[in-house]
Formats: structure tokens, sequence, C-alpha cells
């Protein structure tokens, strides 16, 4: 059992709730995003794990702008402001490409006792079934899907429709019975914001600054960051 019953419908989910990402640069979309999770979850902890070499982001626009020093300071930030969130830099210590099947093998064995749960983005699952060892991905965790707006089930391929009707759960409660293997939709939280605009936004000098904690927009002034 991963949760803790308080009090009539209310539990603490004792599980790990893991998030991945460039994060060039982190903002509210991300953080305000999981904690929506968190709070529909009952999750306690969040590991917010900046990516070294995303293999998905190969082009060479895609690649990340800040350094990997600068993003990882700017993720320490966000998890200043937030008593759930924690840095983790394992794939930024691990040389060569970030998959996630990697990580997710570290952490089972660092927390064999907790559930973990992977939160992903609706642009994200649209590609799962191509990540590498997307079905052993499976086996060591949940994933939690984050609805995005312009991104809809009904573009979904065959194969993912088929994970879908294999493992797709609608009840909280199943999740906590099961240690890894389904897949839940949460609460749509509608954040239409992106790394790619807020960078766009601030190399042609214009104020993005909303989208962002205020210690972070310092943080990309003090260092010059996507000029």
């Amino acid at each position: 059992m991963t949760s803790k019953k308080l009090s009539a419908g209310t539990y603490i989910n004792e599980g790990i709730g893991i998030l991945g990402g460039t994060f060039d640069p982190i903002h509210l979309g991300h953080t305000q995003s999981a904690e929506a999770v968190a709070n529909e979850l009952g999750l306690q902890e969040i590991l917010l794990i900046p990516a070294h070499i995303p293999p998905h982001k190969v082009s060479p626009e895609l690649v990340p702008h800040a350094s990997a020093e600068q993003r990882a300071a700017m993720v320490e930030i966000a998890c200043q402001k937030s008593n759930i969130f924690s840095c983790d830099l394992r794939e930024l210590k691990r040389s060569g490409h970030s998959y996630t099947i990697d990580t997710l093998k570290e952490l089972k064995q660092q927390y064999p006792e907790q559930s973990l749960y992977f939160i992903i983005g609706m642009d994200s699952l649209l590609n799962f079934t191509t990540w590498h060892q997307y079905q052993e991905i499976l086996s060591l965790c949940h994933l939690v899907v984050n609805t995005r707006p312009n991104y809809s089930v009904d573009v979904l391929n065959d194969e993912t429709k088929t994970l879908l009707s294999n493992c797709q759960t609608t009840d909280i409660r199943e999740l906590t019975l099961f240690d890894s293997g389904k897949i839940f939709f949460s609460n749509k939280c509608f954040f239409d914001i992106s790394s790619t605009h807020i960078r766009q936004h601030l190399a042609h000098k214009k104020g993005y600054n909303q989208h962002l904690l205020p210690s972070i927009s310092e943080f990309i002034h003090k260092n010059k960051l996507y000029r």
C-alpha cells in the first residue's frame, strides 16, 4: 500500500512524483501543474529532474540554451519556493543521453518501497510508444498525464490507444493498489506556457515574467540568459 487514510475520502500518498525536463528555463507551467498533480493524488514529494541531453531533442534548435549548471540552479531556486519539490541532479551527472528507463531503475533501487508517479504532458504521451524501452518504463512506475491545450487523445496512434485501453484508470484509489503499470489522466489544469515561447520573448526583450518566479527572472537577468 502507498497511501494512508486520514479521514473519510482523504489520503496521503506515500509515492514519489517525478517531473523531468530540460527546464530551459523552469516556469510556472512546470511547477503549478506538478503541484496540482500532487494535490490531486495526495503526493508529499515531487522530484524535479533536469535532463542532460534529452534523446528526443536532437535538432540544434532544441538543445538546451542555458548550461547544465544554470538550468540546475534555476530548478534549485524553484525548489526553495516549495515544500514538496526536490532537485535531483542524477541525469546531469550521467554522461551521454538521459534515458527515462535508466533514471527510473535507479530511483526504484533508491526507493524500493514507494511507488513512482512519472508526470508527463499530453505532448509526450503522443510519442510515448517511441520512447526507449517504454514498456519497461511502465513496469517501474505509474504514468500521470497532464492535459495540455491543443493536444487531444483523438490524435493518438493505434499503439498508444491500445496501451490506454490496457492500462488507463480513472480511479485514484486503484493507483495505490498497484506498484506500477497504470496510466492516469490528471484533472485538467491548462497552462499554455512553453520554455520555447519564454526564450523567444526574452530574446526580443519582451516581458514574460508573469510565467516565471521572480527569483527565476532575476537569475535569468543577472546571468544574461536567452538574449
